[in-house]
């Protein structure tokens, strides 16, 4: 089978009654050897840094990936209707919500990539874009792992005002609901918060901000905005330094920015970050993933890390296979009369060293095919 899908992904427009940038073949991915995945995320990655260093555009990313993930309500039963990182964002119903004005541009900046790699899975794309960028503006290296499968359409579309308001009454009340819905703890909303180091509050996006200041009027990037660091295309503990000091009036605090300390639950883990960037790492890749993975359905079921080599993941899915074939006949072979069973027990011993045999074989020739061939 080649690498090209027989059925190309279709692009169309995002205004209107158009419904979505990106719309999968109806194949979806399943049909993408594992292998093959791999070596898409692989390129796909490397991609993303180049157009990262090139269009600066690392908060809208993590932005983006941060969106689609952050409706996911864990009091709703069964993939895809519980929402999470499930590509739905890129459907128009939702990308046309309030809370996620000016993301149809980051959507177009990965457009290229997306019909580059087929194998990779909308989802898995902008997860991937957001770990990327992250990692690129000098935050932690992130566990993540790939292999997401895309929700089938709009109808699965999360509802709106899932997201976090940047001034409601309560602020401390409201992140909770919203955190707490998706299965985090006050550590985790802290930690979660400081990826404001990145990026700007726009007032014709959110209502929030300046228009611009000395940090933000000439780029880099399209200038303009207020940002809630001075540095705010780097990741680091900044946020919880500027968001506690208060002394530079160019700089944006928002009401659930100020939260973090004054609410006594918060503020043991803000004041922490303010003076420990490694332990604010920690806590922020161990969030940030937990946050990449809610509401999916990963195939492989284990998922696949960017560091796997080619041949476990040809050997867990051959064994897969495998095990379940030889299950099948074994439950044949139970509804066989005795003498049946004895005739099927030295059939299925014959077939599993086949089995096995035909498994050793593929691993110690994986690696000689052309990837054209990998393709299951």
């Amino acid at each position: 089978m080649s690498l090209q899908p027989e059925s190309r992904t279709a692009k169309v427009g995002d205004g209107g009654g158009k419904r979505s940038i990106w719309v999968r073949s109806p194949l979806g991915r399943h049909k993408w050897h594992p292998q093959a995945v791999l070596e898409q995320l692989r390129c796909a990655r490397e991609d993303l840094k180049v157009l990262i260093k090139e269009k600066n555009c690392n908060p809208i990313l993590v932005r983006l990936a941060w969106h689609d993930a952050g409706t996911y309500n864990q009091n709703i039963s069964g993939w895809p209707f519980a929402g999470g990182a499930i590509g739905t964002i890129r459907y128009h119903p939702q990308l046309s919500h309030e809370s996620n004005a000016g993301l149809v541009n980051a959507i177009k900046l990965l457009d290229p990539i997306r019909e580059k790699y087929p194998a990779v899975s909308n989802a898995d794309l902008l997860q991937l874009a957001g770990a990327t960028a992250i990692e690129m503006a000098g935050g932690p290296t992130l566990p993540m792992k790939y292999g997401r499968i895309d929700a089938p359409s709009e109808e699965f579309c999360a509802p709106d005002n899932v997201l976090p308001m940047a001034n409601p009454p309560d602020p401390a009340a409201h992140l909770r609901g919203v955190f707490y819905r998706m299965g985090f703890t006050d550590n985790d909303i802290v930690a979660l918060s400081g990826a404001h180091t990145l990026g700007r509050a726009r007032p014709e996006r959110s209502g929030f901000g300046k228009i611009h200041t000395p940090y933000t009027k000439d780029g880099p990037g399209a200038p303009g905005g207020q940002s809630w660091t001075k540095e705010w295309l780097k990741f680091d503990n900044g946020y919880y330094k500027e968001v506690r000091d208060k002394t530079d009036e160019h700089l944006l605090v928002l009401p659930t920015d100020a939260v973090l300390f004054q609410d006594e639950g918060f503020k043991v883990y803000a004041e922490k970050y303010a003076e420990d960037q490694d332990a604010f790492f920690r806590d922020y890749a161990e969030a940030h993933v937990k946050l990449s993975n809610l509401g999916c359905k990963f195939d492989p079921s284990q998922g696949i890390r960017l560091g796997d080599h080619p041949s476990q993941l040809s050997y867990r899915r051959t064994v897969k296979a495998l095990t379940a074939s030889l299950n099948r006949f074994a439950a044949v072979a139970a509804r066989l009369p005795q003498h049946g069973q004895q005739y099927t027990s030295t059939f299925l011993w014959v077939f599993a060293l086949i089995a096995m045999l035909a498994v050793v074989v593929k691993l110690l020739t994986w690696d000689e095919l052309p990837l054209a061939k990998r393709v299951g």
